[in-house]
């Protein structure tokens, strides 16, 4: 969904907005889905304290009266009646609703922070918690398997594409945002990742050749973005939608399209891989990976304690009990 916080977003939520963007360097991404999940909010509050016609559907209200008086007033009991709504009314998840948590925490940080109010109502503001799932990933002979369904006419593109995805781990974004001179001469290309971080990524020879190869058959007549590693054929940088869709062709072609897989999928293969098979230290994966915590990391070092457990659970055996004597 498309917004214009700088249009519509009242004067408070805007300052905090620019805040996060300029001084935070968060992208507009992401401060659109700040921008949502306050406008939510308030808008929420607005009908629990009868400010707006009962009449008035939920996505119309407005939020223009939200000034310091209204943001100061709010208490943390309405911030937990708000996420018992957002479950009960409008399905949230468990992942949205802490999204719409950090949201709400970091504003109200910000505010505190720059003496807007002199007392944060939601400093003890949970976050509800996330059920811990494990990766879905492809194993070492499906990745495999996927390389080797690549054909067509861009199938050097394609190739080195999955190629960068499952030996670097890389975002959607990540990958589409390459540029021709992130790969460099040393064999290490220069990676932009959430945040506006940058990460420089050391290539294998897989990764090598794969770009080589693509480079002599990359499109340069007529190219609409000269910068972008990766084109399209309508000569524009490959979007992420593009970039799925080719992810999803192959993956299908293997078989895998109907079981949940995506580009994020295969980030998660390369992570698994170099963990489990490579042996790369958490802590280098973390660096390697983009991520900001080594507990985002730490997700990978449960794959083969939940391995060992399902083995030990397939053996036949597992279900036989004692006769009774």
């Amino acid at each position: 969904m498309a917004v214009d916080f700088m249009n519509e977003a009242p004067d408070l939520i805007k300052r905090f907005l620019l805040y996060m963007s300029g001084v935070k360097g968060r992208g507009k991404k992401t401060t659109d889905e700040y921008y949502i999940d306050l406008r939510t909010f308030f808008r929420y509050i607005n009908r629990s304290r009868n400010l707006v016609p009962s009449d008035i559907n939920f996505e119309d209200i407005k939020i223009d009266n939200v000034d310091l008086e209204l943001v100061a007033s709010v208490t943390l009991r309405e911030t937990y009646e708000f996420m018992y709504y957002l479950k009960a009314q409008r399905n949230n998840n468990e992942a949205s609703r802490a999204r719409k948590t950090s949201s709400l925490r970091q504003f109200y940080k910000y505010l505190e922070k720059e003496h807007i109010i002199e007392i944060n109502p939601l400093k003890d503001l949970e976050t509800p918690k996330k059920k811990k799932s494990l990766p879905k990933y492809l194993t070492l002979e499906q990745s495999i398997q996927l390389l080797n369904a690549v054909e067509g006419e861009n199938h050097q593109r394609d190739y080195c594409i999955l190629t960068l995805f499952l030996n670097c781990g890389l975002r959607l974004s990540e990958m589409v945002g390459l540029n021709v001179s992130d790969i460099r001469t040393d064999n290490t290309m220069r990676v932009l990742g959430k945040g506006n971080k940058e990460r420089i990524i050391y290539l294998n020879q897989a990764c090598m050749d794969a770009i080589n190869a693509y480079k002599e058959v990359r499109p340069v007549d007529g190219v609409k973005d000269k910068y972008a590693l990766f084109i399209s054929r309508n000569h524009n940088r490959m979007s992420a939608k593009t970039v799925q869709a080719m992810v999803y062709k192959y993956l299908e072609k293997i078989g895998l399209n109907a079981q949940g897989y995506s580009c994020h999928k295969l980030r998660h293969t390369a992570a698994t891989l170099m963990y489990q098979t490579g042996n790369v230290d958490i802590r280098v994966l973390k660096d390697v990976l983009g991520h900001e915590n080594l507990g985002t990391t730490e997700i990978y070092t449960h794959l083969s304690t939940q391995q060992l457990k399902q083995a030990a659970e397939s053996n036949p055996l597992s279900n036989i009990k004692p006769d009774d004597k």
